[in-house]
């Protein structure tokens, strides 16, 4: 089964050329779409919901095409905005059944389902307060229970963990992963953050330059390592500084610290650090290679070979 589909799609600027002979095909699940800024995300997303025309080739969501279907695709998906776009002066719920009626619904239904949606993305009981007094993370949720309100089979979600703290990401990261198993809708999430798609996805495309690089299973990217993964809510440079004196060698890498495995030690060692420095351990997880890996190894080995222009 097919969700959607790209082939030989090519969007051509005045100056740039955002999307080069694009050819991939998206089954259900999550999927992750990976690339640095300009590699051609968003001018693929908006192609995907027929608000851009390509300059050549063609595209295909739930079997409809894009250049003649778009009204058709974008009653029958879900789109989570990158951008801050809600109103301030209105309810969650004035807004989500807003949303399910342009979409389709009858007042009725769009409230039931407004009300049902709000609940699962954690709004219940703030769903009648003003947008305009949320936090960050509660405008996030805003997005997604618009973009879930009419029970759509697919949702596009551009960039949905942006300004959130690293619990306020863990909780979305969570709704999107029970969007594709409990919900059974199909995903086609965007994140400069790589890690995050590591621990959400089934699949990962990678485009660089509006060409694609690579599309595999999550698993196929992400080899185990003799590493071990570990953070903590503060005190990360002390723990790095405490396994140093055990002896063990940490490399950090963002909110985490890579620890080499030398053996069970190793794991002992890891433990005896948080409990003595008092610390809130978060994740300890056996380490994996970073899509970031593959994806420059894969930029250079084009590069070499002349398929990316310098």
């Amino acid at each position: 089964m097919t969700i959607l589909a790209t082939e030989g799609l090519t969007r051509r600027f005045p100056r740039v050329t955002a999307l080069d002979q694009l050819s991939v095909t998206v089954g259900p699940g999550v999927t992750g779409l990976v690339g640095a800024n300009g590699a051609g995300k968003s001018t693929l997303i908006k192609i995907l919901l027929g608000l851009l025309e390509p300059t050549a080739g063609n595209a295909q969501v739930l079997d409809m095409d894009v250049t003649t279907r778009g009204a058709e695709i974008r009653r029958a998906v879900g789109y989570m905005p990158e951008h801050d776009c809600l109103p301030p002066d209105v309810s969650a719920t004035e807004f989500v059944v807003h949303m399910a009626q342009m979409s389709g619904l009858p007042r009725t239904n769009a409230r039931e389902r407004a009300a049902d949606t709000l609940r699962h993305v954690g709004l219940y009981e703030e769903r009648y307060r003003p947008i305009g007094g949320y936090s960050t993370g509660m405008k996030q949720r805003v997005k997604l229970a618009q973009a879930l309100v009419h029970d759509p089979r697919l949702v596009f979600l551009d960039e949905p963990t942006n300004g959130l703290d690293p619990q306020g990401r863990d909780e979305m990261l969570g709704l999107i992963r029970r969007i594709g198993t409990e919900f059974g809708i199909s995903v086609l999430v965007t994140s400069h953050l790589l890690g995050e798609l590591e621990r959400v996805c089934d699949h990962v495309i990678v485009i660089d330059g509006g060409k694609l690089l690579r599309s595999s299973a999550i698993s196929d990217f992400t080899q185990a390592t003799q590493t071990v993964a570990v953070e903590v809510e503060e005190g990360q440079e002390q723990l790095a500084a405490r396994l140093a004196d055990l002896g063990q060698t940490v490399t950090p890498h963002g909110r985490l610290l890579m620890v080499q495995v030398a053996g069970p030690e190793t794991y002992d060692a890891v433990r005896d650090a948080v409990c003595d420095l008092d610390l809130r351990l978060i994740r300890l997880e056996q380490g994996r290679q970073r899509i970031e890996d593959v994806f420059r190894g894969s930029a250079a080995a084009l590069d070499l070979a002349g398929q990316v222009p310098a």
